[in-house]
């Protein structure tokens, strides 16, 4: 908890502070609540959701309700950014396989209409730094069996909490000093991959021949973030990338996805993609191509990339051998692409130019999805091509240069 609050968001005295996760995190969240008004918070609002009562509408709701969202709902993100407020969410479902086999299409039209009616919150909360954000791993008893299927239900949970400690640097004594340190290299790796004025990275392993070409105006980032008011956070916990945002434009080559995604409440297994001109012309997959397609047909955005990083074999994570079916801890454990959304905090639109116009001209994509696919393993290796055309390499068979 005090990591979550301290580093995580950083809460600062007289801020206004959202908290959300699922009935199965309540404990921790009442740990949080407590956490931030001991920092400060001038008022703690906590969302319990239940994946059920969406099951639910999927269900049973008319299909033209299913993209109704109510006014207060939006209000309430935007008093957030009004108020340059502090919002933490807490991942781990307490019912991985709720969703599963419910209508991708209907999946897809209540998630649309609750990014569109938050458009304010990703625009100005995330992207402009008005608001301190970070999405956190929580364990719940469910999602530990699925992780640890060997062991009982107590030993899974008390398995996954203690790997999640070790993953995040809470197994010891000095946690929060081990935590920053890993931070500031995070940080330091990204500035030297920024100094490096890298044209394109290239991705190459069994399957995979993939090019994502870069804007001169992107910039790496990793470890912390800092707000528009000032203040040092962590987006993520845990995190070990250093990513950046590609000219969708100049994408190309084919791809394996190394581990499987959770998309919707469905696993996508066996996952490969091609890109042509910076779109993806095809794909195939195992399991779960009905729910993919349902994702890709979400808008234009939807089939082309949004984010690129990099994270080494190094990563606790990746070591500990397993898949959590998670995508907060699979994304740290691997290289990854995004579809979707392009992270604007990468780019620095020039003084003379209109955001809209740069970001146009720097192909940063947008979308109302946002979905990682890790894309190396022990036999993949990045390079960075410069405008000179010098390859310099990043990542040899996944291990840092």
């Amino acid at each position: 908890g005090t990591l979550l609050v301290r580093y995580g968001l950083n809460v600062q005295s007289d801020q206004y502070v959202t908290l959300a996760g699922e009935v199965g995190h309540r404990e921790l969240l009442r740990i949080l609540v407590e956490k931030c008004y001991r920092s400060g918070a001038r008022y703690v609002s906590v969302e319990i959701h239940d994946p059920h009562f969406l099951r639910s509408r999927i269900e049973h709701s008319h299909q033209d309700h299913l993209s109704y969202v109510p006014h207060w709902e939006t209000a309430e993100t935007e008093e957030l950014v009004e108020l340059k407020g502090a919002t933490l969410g807490l991942v781990g479902p307490e019912e991985p396989k709720v969703l599963e086999g419910l209508d991708p299409q209907k999946l897809n039209a209540v998630r649309v209409a609750r990014y569109n009616s938050r458009k304010r919150f990703y625009q100005d909360g995330i992207d402009r730094g008005l608001v301190q954000w970070c999405v956190a791993a929580a364990p719940t008893e469910r999602w530990a069996e699925l992780v640890f299927p060997e062991c009982s239900p107590e030993e899974a949970l008390r398995s996954l909490w203690n790997e999640l400690f070790a993953i995040c640097r809470c197994d010891r004594s000095d946690f929060l000093d081990a935590w920053r340190s890993h931070r500031d290299v995070l940080m330091k790796r990204a500035q030297h991959l920024t100094s490096l004025k890298l044209q394109t990275l290239r991705f190459v392993g069994p399957g995979t021949d993939l090019s994502v070409g870069l804007s001169s105006h992107a910039k790496f980032l990793g470890g912390a973030e800092v707000s528009s008011s000032g203040v040092v956070f962590d987006a993520n916990i845990p995190t070990e990338e250093c990513f950046t945002t590609p000219d969708w434009r100049k994408t190309e080559g084919k791809v394996v996805v190394t581990r499987p995604v959770l998309v919707n409440g469905t696993l996508v297994e066996g996952l490969k993609l091609e890109f042509r001109e910076g779109q993806i012309v095809h794909f195939q997959a195992n399991h779960g191509s009905d729910v993919f397609e349902a994702l890709l047909s979400s808008d234009d955005g939807a089939k082309r990339l949004g984010e690129v990083a990099l994270v080494g074999v190094d990563s606790p994570i990746f070591r500990t051998g397993r898949i959590f079916q998670e995508i907060l801890l699979d994304e740290n454990a691997a290289c990854h692409i995004a579809i979707g959304s392009a992270y604007r905090t990468c780019l620095k639109a020039p003084e003379n130019q209109s955001e809209e116009a740069f970001f146009t001209s720097v192909g940063c994509n947008e979308s109302s999805v946002h979905t990682d696919l890790m894309i190396s393993s022990e036999a993949v290796d990045v390079v960075g091509i410069d405008s000179t055309g010098k390859v310099i390499p990043l990542l040899r068979q996944g291990q840092w240069v």
